[in-house]
């Protein structure tokens, strides 16, 4: 029989993998109380949080929250990071923050909108632009051929109206 304070914890973990865009699973093995506490206000910025979870917990959550597939990350002592707007920005806090405090923290994978991602996908996602700029780079590739196509009529019209002045300047003078 469940006690009340694992229907809790449950409850607070499914709510969570709800909400989510991305998912970070690690070991926390090896890190104090105070570098914890330090990673999750580093990541509260970007929008993330991070949940030390007991796996058969995570799973059953996953599993009531209809993403069985978060399971498959879950490995050993897990500290799970939940990112709930821009999926790329907890990523990059997270692995800067590794990467300035030199944390040695083994990840074992992530989860992405529906799919499972391996380390090295993870870490790949942290090198990518932020959304803001890629979606700046997109506009910016459909708008140059539209400014490309104006130019070109703007020319044409231009060309024209010297013609039709270099003709008319060739009749007065004739």
């Amino acid at each position: 029989m469940p006690t009340p304070r694992k229907v809790a914890m449950l409850a607070e973990i499914k709510s969570r993998m709800e909400r989510a865009s991305i998912a970070i699973s690690a070991d926390y093995r090896g890190l104090t109380v105070a570098q914890i506490t330090e990673l999750r206000r580093a990541l509260r910025p970007a929008g993330a949080e991070v949940k030390v979870v007991k796996n058969t917990l995570a799973a059953m959550a996953a599993k009531e929250a209809g993403r069985e597939e978060l399971a498959q990350i879950l490995k050993g002592p897990t500290a799970l990071t939940f990112g709930f707007d821009d999926p790329i920005a907890p990523v990059k806090a997270f692995t800067e923050h590794l990467r300035s405090k030199r944390l040695n923290i083994e990840v074992h994978g992530g989860w992405l909108e529906g799919r499972v991602l391996t380390r090295a996908e993870v870490e790949s996602l942290a090198t990518m632009p932020p959304k803001e700029q890629l979606l700046a780079d997109v506009v910016g590739k459909l708008q140059a051929p539209l400014y490309g196509f104006a130019g070109l009529l703007q020319a044409s019209i231009r060309n024209f109206a010297g013609l039709i002045e270099a003709r008319a300047n060739q009749l007065e003078s004739a």
